[in-house]
């Protein structure tokens, strides 16, 4: 405990640990045209300054640890030797430095302006008046008292105050001679209540293993980027009409390691890019990788936005991971959940003893469902931390898009509330005009500063123009999962074939939204959880028939307008539910099936790819048109789809167990006719029954075309017909 003097009362706050601005006390100061120098150090023994080329011994004023040397002027920043533990150390007195934080910076940040705050706030090794050390700085306007506190200082809080910028609620410190590796965190003293809090670093760029919590001080970044062509080619990219077939991964169960360990990303970029490649995929979405304390969240309940979780490890780890994906052409998305945050005591909740980050209102500033605090939005700092996080992983990471978790809880103050549980906006609505004002913000830095890169929200509600740019009235997103078309095709594809007459609309409905946004079709990871079973599983019937129906389903998927999204394991029919404590069940490839299975998403893939068609006019009707969409006696729809250069292809899908032989559907033109893909291939695990001998059109108009063709369709299957132009 600190013994109190009656003699001054600044030296009370330091050794109380409640001085507000321990720089305006300690360190080197004039008095009565002396130099005084106050330095406290509490666990040092002895302590030195250094004089000319002289170390003179500084004598202790306080037995807990305060010295004070008076004299000639002493060099600034003012070297210090003092012995602890029993050893020497020698550094330089900490309040000896001045301020490195710009005004500018902190009114941006206050503002909620400063896109790049990560490079202002958080831990950085930098030199300061020609000296090396780490700079800390943390937003905490509600504080009496803020300090680093480490394994540099014996995690004491009085060792290293730091200074309060004003009005700003920044405080800052450099400590020198602190490099990478040292862990550190926040103790801070709340201004109305006195209570002591440590913190997390929010704007931490790594940490300690989980369980441990503590904020790790990382290098400045040196990694070599190899990706320069990649960049330049996306900056100009035409990706509304480019293929994109993304695979959806959770890093940590992949694939596992000896000992059912973590692969890290160096290996995950060994193993996975070529497997991405080879299967025809087109970008990478990872489950969040910034750091969260438990495995069985799966990175959604982050307490580290701006660290790579070090379960993987190290940010240039991640980097080169995502430099081995550049350089063989697969892209990489990001999920980024800024819709809410956990309320674990260590990290943002409650920040500096005030409802900082999160609101004070239950109604308005926590999420009943899941157990977590709401971002205040209309707040510019916190606002500032968000859309700067997004900033900073499209910048130092080269990340070619986020994928916004949760979007629709944002959009609305009564979602999954009930009457009296919320409150409404100014107008009296129920939109979070703060929320739909931060996705602007998001939408329209993302795409300003880093051309070529991509947003997508998950929103599964009716809420206009997501997908359209803010300057026409929508939020700006570049794509919008969507979810009415997932869920009616999966309603759909469970049911018995012999019933699914009957719910015919469920395929043909969507079409009737279809271009009003930029959609992605996602077969994602929460379709596969939580008791919903694998996509296999999800299939009626026996064995045959569920492999057949998950053949059928990707197809479908692959054909229909729309960018791709698959979930790791949906590719070759994983038989379990996804289970995030271990590794796919890889071994099921040795089976016929599965490898089918694997096989045919491979093919439809590259075909995707390959076939203009297939995805030039993904968000333009012209790119559709219906055959048939009213066989529902059969089960059956079928459908045109076009690329720019008028290039088509046809799709038939049959959803019933039923070969289908003499099947007349109507045709553009006239000559032959190729089978090009067939989900019933003996490849794939089918009975190979098709059109492998080619077909030519008859003069005979059908549907509302000039010509027709007869075809074979195999039961439960999907065939792909080009034209022999």
């Amino acid at each position: 405990m600190a013994t109190k003097t009656k003699h001054d009362p600044q030296l009370n706050l330091i050794l109380e640990a409640r001085h507000h601005n321990p720089f305006a006390w300690l360190g080197l100061h004039q008095d009565h045209g002396q130099a005084v120098l106050r330095t406290f150090l509490p666990h040092a023994g002895r302590v030195w300054v250094k004089i000319g080329e002289a170390w003179e011994e500084i004598p202790r004023s306080h037995p807990d640890g305060l010295y004070l040397w008076k004299g000639a002027s002493l060099p600034t920043p003012t070297p210090l030797r003092w012995e602890q533990d029993g050893k020497l150390h020698q550094a330089w007195d900490v309040y000896t430095f001045p301020p490195m934080l710009s005004e500018h910076d902190l009114y941006l940040f206050n503002e909620g302006k400063l896109r790049q705050a990560y490079r202002m706030l958080g831990a950085h090794i930098v030199e300061h008046c020609g000296v090396r050390g780490t700079r800390f700085a943390v937003w905490a306007p509600n504080a009496e008292r803020v300090s680093v506190i480490g394994d540099f200082n014996r995690w004491d809080g009085r060792v290293n105050p730091m200074r309060a910028h004003g009005s700003s609620g920044v405080w800052e410190i450099f400590i020198p001679g602190l490099e990478a590796g040292h862990l550190y965190k926040f103790e801070i003293r709340n201004r109305q209540t006195g209570h002591i809090l440590v913190k997390t670093d929010p704007y931490g760029a790594s940490f300690e293993m989980r369980p441990g919590t503590a904020s790790r001080i990382t290098a400045p970044d040196t990694y070599t980027w190899n990706d320069q062509g990649w960049m330049q080619d996306r900056a100009k990219s035409d990706w509304l009409h480019a293929p994109f077939n993304i695979y959806e991964i959770h890093a940590g169960s992949w694939h596992r390691g000896a000992n059912n360990s973590f692969l890290h990303f160096r290996e995950l970029a060994d193993t996975l890019v070529p497997y991405v490649k080879d299967m025809g995929y087109t970008h990478v979405e990872l489950m969040p990788v910034s750091e969260h304390p438990l495995d069985e969240s799966w990175g959604y309940q982050t307490t580290g936005y701006y660290g790579v979780t070090s379960r993987f490890g190290t940010p240039d780890d991640f980097r080169y991971f995502i430099d081995t994906c550049h350089q063989a052409g697969i892209g990489v998305i990001l999920d980024w959940v800024p819709a809410h945050f956990p309320k674990d005591s260590w990290a943002l909740a409650r920040f500096d003893g005030t409802a900082l980050y999160e609101h004070e209102d239950p109604r308005l500033g926590e999420h009943q469902d899941w157990g977590t605090y709401i971002f205040n939005y209309g707040r510019n700092e916190v606002r500032n931390f968000l859309v700067a996080n997004a900033h900073y992983w499209l910048n130092e990471f080269h990340i070619d898009g986020l994928r916004v978790d949760a979007v629709a809880s944002m959009l609305y103050l009564d979602y999954s509330r009930k009457h009296g549980e919320w409150l409404p906006n100014k107008f009296g609505g129920r939109e979070n005009l703060d929320a739909i004002q931060f996705m602007k913000e998001l939408n329209m830095m993302a795409h300003e500063e880093f051309p070529g890169a991509l947003t997508i929200a998950e929103e599964s509600t009716a809420w206009p123009m997501i997908s359209r740019p803010v300057y026409l009235g929508g939020l700006g997103f570049s794509m919008k999962w969507n979810m009415g078309w997932m869920n009616d095709t999966l309603s759909y594809i469970k049911q018995d074939p012999v019933y699914r007459r009957y719910n015919h609309n469920q395929l043909t409905f969507g079409q009737l939204y279809a271009y009003s946004e930029n959609f992605v079709l996602p077969f994602s990871h929460d379709e596969v959880v939580h008791g919903k079973r694998s996509l296999l599983d999800k299939m009626p019937g026996d064995a045959w028939q569920k492999f057949a129906n998950l053949r059928l389903l990707l197809t479908y998927q692959m054909t229909y307008p729309g960018k791709k999204l698959n979930f790791m394991g949906n590719e070759f029919g994983q038989g379990r539910e996804w289970a995030v404590g271990g590794s796919l069940d890889w071994s099921l490839l040795d089976t016929e099936w599965h490898k089918g299975i694997q096989n045919l998403s491979r093919d439809l893939g590259h075909l995707y790819k390959n076939t203009k068609a297939l995805h030039e006019l993904d968000f333009q009707p012209e790119g559709f048109a219906w055959i048939d969409c009213h066989d529902a006696d059969q089960s059956i729809v079928s459908y045109l789809r076009r690329a720019r250069d008028g290039s088509y292809v046809i799709i038939i899908l049959n959803f019933t167990p039923v070969e289908r032989r003499g099947y007349r559907i109507g045709a553009p033109d006239s000559g032959k006719y190729c089978e090009i893909f067939n989900s019933n291939a003996g490849i794939f695990g089918g009975s190979n029954t098709g059109n492998g001998s080619g077909l030519e059109a008859e003069p005979t108009a059908w549907m509302g075309f000039p010509q027709s063709l007869v075809v074979t369709v195999p039961p439960l299957a999907g065939i792909i017909i080009k034209h022999n132009q």
